[in-house]
């Protein structure tokens, strides 16, 4: 699966830009500021969620613009369109082959992995942001994953405005939403292990390369629907007097550590770190590849910057022939390693154009 043709309506700096692109590799090189980073943006609006940098949707809309954006991609014989309207800045709406369809079903056409400098502190950073980034690894192997997360994050939120009030809330609509809850977030649970101890059992039989091994495990709550809902049911006062839900995935974890080092991911240094991120990245697509039947889009936002000559060598011969991979830089120099074959634009001020 990889996207031919890409068009951007009134989005972020791009007035009205259209794009083609080849299978394998497509670089995207200018000036910081350009726009390149919208350009991976709006590919990763192919996919659930709000996108590679979590913005509100507003925010996406070219500044001046007088109605809403659009992004709109061609994959083979798939048509996706979504964006928004001037009336409603804040609603995302998805076509797909000109029908409307839920954002969350995207993911049953198209799985958009990627990496960007923000990430680069992901083990230094809360756990909040490793949940998220392990829902992404998870949502490329679990469609499903996305509904079932909406819908506990849904309850929870429900459960936890009973508890608030001043009003003692309905014992059967509390069971009714912990019930709830129980069910979607043991799937969560599932989807998230599942995917850990696969992508761990891949990462642990690589061959020691420039890309450091990364060991995963999941830390924090664990059990079925039903230890999940008896949680939540004996913990309703202390969820109360906390004003928040303590027992469940939405509390969950992820641990990194370098399995060369054996050393806890927080520990090692910014360099060290970055290698195992892009290993895991790495890893992961292959086995979306090998699970799916379909290689995952990839964006790789400023990748090659902090790589020596022969780690980005190593890197584009790892990736070449394993799918459509986008990347970005400030120079095109970073990418004379890249085969032959890649689609170059230039970008400058909102403008691309072909190399």
């Amino acid at each position: 699966m990889a996207v031919t043709r890409l068009v951007l309506t009134e989005f972020r700096n791009h007035r009205d830009a259209t794009l083609t692109a080849g299978a394998g590799f497509v670089v995207l090189t200018g000036e910081n500021g350009a726009g390149k980073t919208n350009i991976l943006e709006a590919v990763s609006l192919l996919a659930p969620g709000r996108g590679l940098r979590r913005a509100p949707l507003g925010e996406m809309v070219r500044q001046g613009a007088a109605g809403g954006f659009g992004v709109a991609a061609t994959l083979g014989d798939v048509e996706i369109g979504t964006g928004t309207l001037a009336d409603a800045p804040e609603r995302r709406l998805v076509r797909i082959n000109g029908a409307a369809h839920a954002a969350a079903t995207l993911a049953e056409w198209v799985t958009v992995l990627w990496l960007t400098p923000a990430m680069d502190r992901l083990f230094a950073e809360g756990p909040g942001e490793r949940r998220r980034f392990l829902d992404r690894l998870t949502l490329a192997l679990a469609p499903g994953h996305a509904q079932h997360s909406t819908r506990y994050e849904a309850a929870m939120r429900q459960r936890n405005r009973l508890l608030a009030d001043e009003t003692p809330a309905d014992p059967e609509w509390l069971s009714a939403l912990e019930a709830r809850m129980a069910e979607h977030g043991a799937a969560i649970d599932a989807a998230r292990r599942d995917t850990v101890t696969a992508l761990a059992a891949r990462i642990a039989a690589e061959p020691e390369s420039v890309f450091a091994r990364a060991g995963l495990a999941i830390e924090g709550w664990e059990g079925d629907a039903a230890s999940l809902a008896r949680d939540l049911r004996d913990g309703r006062r202390r969820d109360a007097a906390a004003g928040r839900t303590l027992a469940g995935p939405h509390r969950a974890d992820l641990l990194v550590t370098h399995l060369g080092k054996g050393q806890a991911a927080h520990l090692c240094s910014t360099g060290e770190q970055k290698a195992l991120l892009l290993g895991l990245v790495l890893a992961h697509a292959e086995l979306v590849a090998d699970r799916a039947g379909r290689a995952p889009i990839l964006l790789l936002d400023e990748v090659a910057a902090h790589l020596d000559p022969g780690r980005r060598a190593a890197l584009f011969e790892r990736l070449a022939g394993k799918g459509q991979v986008w990347m970005t830089g400030t120079e095109p120099a970073l990418f004379e390693a890249v085969p032959g074959g890649a689609t170059r634009y230039c970008v400058a001020h909102g403008v691309i154009d072909p190399v």
